[in-house]
């Protein structure tokens, strides 16, 4: 283990509070920022000191840990944090922002000598805030040692898919694995909505499919969130998950491929935002089954 680091965190949403947490309890200085302040103004109970300005936040920071909305949000936040960056600084991007979003974040480290990984994680709340996040990361082997220690803190894996965080390997695998989750949540909301729709009780399904290959445990987690009325607060929202699905089918168009399943994921769960159900859990993607109103 290196001297304990200076950790800036831009963003403080669901993942980034749990990280920045993580990071502060394993005995790292956290610096955090957030738009709104007050969502990161509890961290300073947890040791955090709480900036005003993204330029603020990474001051003297060994490390910039970035989980915000998407890629063009990231770029405008660091443009902010430019005065106060450090050449040398390794800057751990977690947000996921696409292909093309990555690109224009690492012209940005290029331009102001920051050691780039690419980071993504795979993880709602609940794993983010024990800590048991999978971390997928590329980047160059010199500076390991300095964004190991923030891997450690805030996953229980980590993945590395290259030397060349650039290239956005890490972000590739993120698109392809949230991919089969946004599939798989929604496929979870619509079984929900045909039981409801034909009068079968769900749970004789649950008992057609119990212990067999069909069975699964995100099955059970998600359509219990919808059937317990438990969506809020959410592990993952639906406004996130549509954000997702748009960059997963643009990744697929850009490569010649047809992502029906994905395109009709976007749909769903911008379907599902527009009837009020945006900061909900994503399994709120199940309302999109009806007219709003209509399956309550």
């Amino acid at each position: 283990m290196t001297d304990k680091l200076t950790v800036s965190v831009l963003g403080t949403g669901i993942m980034g509070a749990a990280m920045a947490r993580n990071l502060a309890k394993a005995g790292h200085t956290v610096r955090a920022w957030n738009r709104t302040r007050a969502k990161a103004q509890p961290l300073a109970a947890d040791g955090a000191f709480v900036a005003d300005s993204p330029a603020e936040a990474v001051e003297g920071a060994d490390v910039v840990l970035t989980m915000l909305y998407d890629g063009p949000a990231t770029l405008e936040v660091m443009r902010e944090a430019a005065p106060g960056l450090r050449s040398g600084a390794v800057w751990m991007q977690s947000t996921t922002a696409g292909i093309d979003g990555i690109a224009a974040l690492v012209a940005f480290a290029d331009e102001h000598g920051l050691v780039f990984y690419d980071a993504p994680v795979l993880g709602t709340r609940q794993p983010a805030e024990a800590g048991q996040l999978t971390v997928l990361a590329a980047g160059p082997a010199e500076g390991r040692d300095k964004v190991t220690p923030v891997f450690d803190a805030v996953g229980a894996r980590t993945v590395w898919t290259g030397e060349d965080g650039g290239a956005g390997s890490a972000t590739r695998l993120k698109l392809v694995a949230n991919s089969w989750v946004l599939a798989v949540t929604n496929a979870a909301g619509e079984v929900l909505a045909l039981s409801k729709a034909l009068d079968v009780d769900p749970q004789r399904f649950f008992e057609v499919i119990d212990g067999g290959p069909l069975d699964m445990g995100y099955l059970r987690a998600k359509t219990g969130l919808v059937l317990e009325d438990r969506l809020s607060p959410a592990a993952f929202a639906v406004s996130t998950a549509a954000k997702d699905a748009r960059l997963i089918v643009e990744a697929g168009e850009r490569h010649g491929v047809q992502l029906d399943v994905a395109t009709a994921s976007a749909e769903r769960f911008e379907r599902a935002t527009a009837q009020g159900h945006g900061d909900e859990d994503m399994a709120a993607a199940y309302f999109a089954s009806f007219e709003e109103g209509a399956a309550e």
